[in-house]
């Protein structure tokens, strides 16, 4: 008798379990269908009586992104028409003519052509003003719009028509459109007999095979141990993270597992071959840039004890995003879990669940930050990106250093030299000597280029106040004297910051004679973080210290 009344009370249970969930699934599923129904009403109307012709397509594409903008920076909808961004995201290619340009005032300008693409091959140069594009005029257009018009069928010609400074008219060129593959791996190197070093900038689809490659052309090479450079890298393809990862640790180690709201995101990722390169001493560079697969990189070699981080503390981004196709060839990139590496630890910095009252996002409180464990027992922190074993702060720099850069300065003069000067010496001789820092003094000078202090910005802010206050005749005498202590000479700024200044002129004039590679060339004989990463790989008792 006992035994039915457990039954009974237990099928009961049961029963009414199941109907709350059901009357919960009923009530999610009223409220769903509750909303999409207002939509639907409210968008036949402002599509009858709104006063204007309004654009269907337009509409919901806007009422759909700042729907998934609620949510977070990576959610994120493709209609058909960039369905050429999709592609580029995964694989790193594209059809079109291999440059990168840029809005500068009113235009569109060439900003760097990759070398021998065809936009390099056509003669399109650095600073060029786009004007036309197939007689189509990109004046007022963006530089989405004038990317779209570049982009297309590979093997069609294409004519630009721009406006180079010197040339009284406009100059017309023809290109020949290609597939252009992004390389995510654009240089690698030898920084001396024994170290390589490898410039990793995002996960495509053939980034692993790019890094093995890399790595055994370095060996091949005498290096002993590396230099793995993840700078900038805002990450890409979670399957690549893990297969570089496979390169450097044992077979069946646990690289990253995720974890959603819906069961089949929950999944472990593991190495699934034997390493490469087992034990050759490895340094990672990160920054604030570092982001997502480029987290999961150095985040599972600093868990597993494989390798010293150096630089900055990485973004903080522990969310994994998903590719979904919907319909009439448009896809959704939405995120469906996040990611935890081999201590256990998600690095997500930014709560997106919980925003601020003014829609604003926080980060994740220190209280709410937990200890973490390496498998050799250093300990490591969760909810704020990598913290790297050796930080090296980012440089600051000067204020004329930072307005010469926003202001273009430096990328115009250097256009302006290189049309009056072709060639110029090789790039292991090249450095800029007194006289083409003099050079640019007076191009600068003929330029009017001017700009505010910190602190003159304050002072003129506090000039204002007391005019609006009613104070300034009173303190006339005072301020007038601050003004003379705050004011600054371009000329003596000039010379005081000469050094930083001229690292930035020597990069850009670098990347305009020797593109991308020369530039990554330069900076490993220059870089504070490669040195860095060299004193501690040629130091085997201080890179073990370390990690023990």
């Amino acid at each position: 008798m006992k035994s039915k009344r457990i039954l009974f009370i237990t099928i009961a249970f049961i029963a009414i379990t199941c109907g709350l969930t059901a009357l919960r699934n009923d009530d999610k599923s009223f409220e769903i269908s509750k909303q999409l129904n207002i939509y639907a009403t409210l968008f036949r109307d402002i599509n009858m009586f709104y006063v204007d012709e309004v654009n269907p397509g337009d509409l919901v594409t806007t009422s759909i992104k700042s729907m998934l903008k609620s949510l977070d920076p990576y959610t994120l909808y493709y209609p058909e028409s960039e369905m050429e961004e999709v592609k580029l995201m995964t694989t790193g290619e594209y059809a079109g003519i291999g440059s990168v340009i840029s809005k500068k005032g009113d235009h569109v300008i060439i900003r760097e052509p990759y070398k021998n693409s065809p936009a390099d091959k056509a003669g399109l140069l650095p600073g060029d003003v786009i004007v036309a594009i197939d007689g189509t005029s990109v004046k007022g257009k963006n530089t989405e719009e004038v990317s779209a018009l570049l982009k297309g069928q590979p093997g069609k010609e294409i004519t630009i028509k721009v406006q180079r400074e010197f040339e009284p008219k406009p100059l017309e060129k023809k290109a020949i459109r290609e597939k252009i593959q992004l390389p995510s791996v654009p240089y690698y190197g030898m920084v001396n007999d024994s170290i390589g070093y490898i410039y990793l900038t995002s996960f495509t689809d053939k980034s692993a095979a790019d890094v093995r490659a890399a790595i055994i052309a370095l060996k091949n090479k005498g290096a002993s141990s590396l230099i793995l450079d993840l700078r900038g890298n805002s990450g890409g393809l979670l399957d690549q993270a893990v297969e570089i990862v496979n390169f450097f640790v044992p077979r069946n180690s646990m690289v990253v597992s995720t974890k959603g709201k819906v069961k089949q995101w929950d999944k472990e990722y593991k190495a699934n071959n034997n390493p490469i390169v087992p034990d050759m001493p490895l340094a990672v560079l990160i920054d604030r840039a570092s982001a997502s697969a480029a987290e999961i990189v150095s985040g599972a070699l600093q868990d597993l004890d494989r390798a010293v981080l150096i630089g900055e503390r990485s973004f903080g981004k522990g969310l994994v995003q998903t590719v979904r196709d919907l319909a009439y060839n448009t896809k959704l990139k939405v995120t469906t879990a996040k990611y935890y590496i081999p201590s256990g630890r998600c690095i997500q910095a930014l709560d997106y669940s919980h925003r601020n009252p003014d829609g604003s996002v926080g980060k994740v409180p220190d209280s709410l930050i937990s200890e973490y464990k390496t498998q050799a027992g250093r300990k490591v922190y969760d909810g704020g990106g990598i913290t790297p074993d050796i930080k090296i702060p980012a440089e600051e720099f000067a204020r004329i250093t930072q307005e010469l850069v926003f202001q273009d300065l430096t990328f115009d003069f250097v256009n302006t030299y290189a049309l009056q000067h072709p060639h110029i010496v090789p790039l292991q001789d090249f450095k800029v000597s007194d006289e083409l820092y003099n050079e640019f003094k007076a191009y600068l000078n003929k330029k009017g280029f001017s700009y505010e202090t910190e602190s003159q910005i304050i002072l003129n802010q506090l000039i204002k106040a007391a005019k609006d206050e009613k104070y300034y005749d009173g303190s006339k005498k005072e301020i007038e004297k601050l003004q003379q202590d705050f004011a600054h000479s371009i000329n003596r700024d000039m010379d005081l910051f000469k050094d930083e200044i001229i690292t930035f002129l020597t990069e850009q004039f670098i990347q305009r004679y020797y593109y991308l590679e020369g530039v990554i060339e330069y900076r490993v004989k220059h870089d504070k973080e490669i040195a860095k990463a060299t004193e501690i790989l040629g130091d085997k008792k201080a890179y073990t210290d370390i990690l023990n």
